[in-house]
């Protein structure tokens, strides 16, 4: 039995990060609270004292539970009685390892938003943690929780598409073809190594498309050589990078993402091809799978259609034709973390059918962005991984 045993209802969350202004933090509490599995009930959620006060009186916490700093909220939230049980970590790249470490010794559970951290270094220190502790840890890649995007994981792992031979994987967006203004928060931190880590664009977006990548084919990466480019002037990060790819098992594959493609929104796009068929998916249209056998016409599959499989479905809310979308696969996410969280509880094993990305995702992220930077600098030199 774990420390949690006998707890009932909602999970009680809290939050490190996420105040005014940041569009993550939102997110995250909108989506936890979408299937009423948790309640925020504790924060530390700007790196000042003062921000950190005014945003907890935005999302209604009481002010003994808002705090000016994250080493002291997992303290003290571990010794209450009725203390956060899990925690959400939403904050830039770099603090994400500081901020679990403190919650994780203290048996708190982890959802923390991606990449997991900055460095290769860090990920491993990160992994040592969370191989250290009882808690859980859950990285919220959400693209993985889009009920077609289990559709198509679950028909290439049945072999409808025969042997995958060619995997095209792309995330453009142009919300940094110019140089952002000063006040502009997202931007600067993404754009700043110190927070961000070693990768620009590979590591905010590049992460969400390998990810994507690996968990629909189930193919394990071999090999790769990348061109970064920092189109902007004075740019120190990446901002575009096409990357070619080789998969174990003969399996090739190209990966483009860029945050300079004039034009585009937030384009994710995923096409998979095997020796029996192909398939494509689009983030912006993700309630539509498409796939096509060799020689035959494509077949549109529609989310919560009874074309579909219990993959998919078990993730589905509402009748088909109408929309679920980004705050949705979100909620996925956080849906199957409180499965697991839930059975943590009794120290009952997570259901088989439970999936989230956890550590091994986010090492395997980070890994990504290492080896495209250490490709890049060798002229695009092909790197092993």
């Amino acid at each position: 039995m774990t420390r949690f045993a006998g707890r009932q209802g909602p999970i009680r969350l809290g939050m490190v990060g996420g105040g005014q202004g940041a569009m993550i933090g939102a997110v995250h509490r909108l989506a936890a609270r979408l299937d009423g599995h948790y309640e925020l009930v504790a924060g530390a959620l700007s790196s000042t004292a003062e921000k950190s006060r005014a945003s907890a009186r935005d999302v209604g916490l009481a002010p003994d539970r808002s705090y000016d700093d994250f080493k002291q909220m997992a303290i003290r939230e571990a010794r209450l009685k009725d203390g956060i049980e899990a925690v959400a970590i939403v904050t830039p790249n770099h603090m994400h390892l500081p901020v679990a470490r403190e919650f994780l010794k203290r048996g708190i559970h982890v959802i923390c938003d991606k990449p997991l951290t900055g460095t290769m270094s860090d990920a491993k220190k990160m992994q040592a943690a969370v191989e250290k502790s009882d808690a859980l840890f859950v990285l919220t890649h959400n693209y993985s929780g889009y009920p077609m995007v289990r559709e198509a994981h679950a028909l290439i792992a049945s072999g409808k598409l025969g042997d995958i031979r060619l995997v095209q994987v792309e995330y453009a967006q142009d919300w940094l073809a110019e140089a952002p203004a000063p006040d502009n928060k997202q931007a600067s931190w993404r754009t700043d190594p110190a927070r961000s880590g070693v990768g620009g664009a590979t590591g905010d977006i590049g992460t969400h498309a390998w990810q994507l990548a690996g968990f629909v084919t189930g193919l394990k990466p071999q090999a790769l050589a990348a061109d970064l480019q920092s189109f902007v002037p004075g740019r120190t990060l990446d901002d575009n990078a096409h990357v070619m790819l080789r998969f174990h098992g003969g399996a090739r594959g190209m990966l483009w993402c860029s945050q300079v493609a004039a034009g585009e929104e937030n384009g994710l796009r995923l096409r998979v091809y095997g020796s029996k068929a192909g398939l494509c998916w689009q983030q912006e249209n993700p309630n539509v799978l498409q796939m096509t056998p060799l020689g035959g016409p494509a077949t549109l599959l529609t989310r919560a259609s009874r074309a579909t499989g219990h993959e998919s479905r078990r993730l589905t809310r509402i009748a088909p034709g109408h929309p679920e979308g980004f705050f949705e696969a979100f909620g996925n996410i956080y849906a199957e973390a409180a499965q697991a969280i839930r059975a943590h509880r009794s120290g009952a094993p997570v259901p088989d059918d439970v999936t989230f990305p956890g550590i091994e995702d986010g090492i395997a992220g980070v890994a990504f962005v290492d080896a495209c930077v250490r490709s890049s600098n060798k002229n695009a030199a092909w790197v092993t991984l």
